[in-house]
């Protein structure tokens, strides 16, 4: 069983998010295709753990090939109510704990989800089993503006993040539990994206700016990024 901080799916993260996130979708799915758009690589079968509301693969449903199938599992009920809405012919969503199945993808999506889980290593190492090639978006929320803020704790509260990652040690992880790197980039906000407040918008300026004198020193000092990396089974 996938072990969370709303394993028992009593409401909680839907109280607390009530978009599911929906709204960042496009964008995700947008780094998504960027990844496979950089990589020789054509699924004709995509799963997503940790799928949520479904947006983002039904934005890639209306992306990619019509000869590729979609599938969704998340453990929350409140979530697969809302991705049920998303259904048609080759777009499915399951309630189900995605280690314990039995079937094997093309390619699987794991976006913003190994923060949430607990023992993250033993869940990574099931995973690495189930399909060819991963692509992973992993928040970087280690930055030093995040400690000094203490936003770590927000991150915590808020969306249920236990585990939190540099550029480094997340691929360190990923390379522990027996993934093969063969791609990645840092996933800047946009300004849409970012700009939902006007303090959000002020801080949007110096990290641009940062961000393009120095990606590693921005990401760092200021935080705000996540990172996208594809990676392949290893066997």
């Amino acid at each position: 069983m996938i072990e969370t901080l709303y394993t028992e799916d009593n409401g909680t993260y839907l109280k607390n998010n009530p978009t599911w996130h929906i709204e960042d979708s496009p964008w995700k799915a947008g780094q998504i295709l960027k990844m496979l758009k950089r990589n020789p690589i054509q699924p004709k079968s995509i799963a997503e753990v940790g799928c949520g509301a479904g947006e983002i693969l039904n934005q890639l449903y209306v992306s990619m090939p019509k000869d590729v199938s979609f599938t969704g599992y998340d453990i929350s009920g409140d979530a697969i109510r809302l991705a049920r809405q998303r259904e048609k012919k080759r777009l499915q969503f399951l309630q189900d704990d995605f280690v314990s199945i039995n079937e094997r993808f093309d390619l699987l999506l794991m976006i913003d989800v190994f923060e949430h889980v607990e023992d993250y290593f033993g869940f990574l190492k099931a995973c690495r089993k189930k399909a060819e090639y991963t692509i992973f978006h992993i928040p970087l929320d280690l930055s030093i503006n995040s400690i000094l803020r203490n936003k770590l704790i927000s991150k915590r509260n808020n969306v249920g993040h236990l585990n939190y990652f540099s550029k480094e040690t997340a691929l360190a992880t990923l390379s522990d539990t027996g993934y093969k790197i063969v791609d990645y980039f840092y996933s800047e906000p946009t300004f849409n994206l970012l700009g939902r407040s006007m303090k959000s918008k002020l801080a949007f300026y110096p990290r641009r700016l940062m961000f393009k004198i120095n990606k590693d020193i921005a990401v760092k000092a200021l935080g705000g990024f996540s990172l996208m990396v594809l990676t392949s089974s290893g066997s």
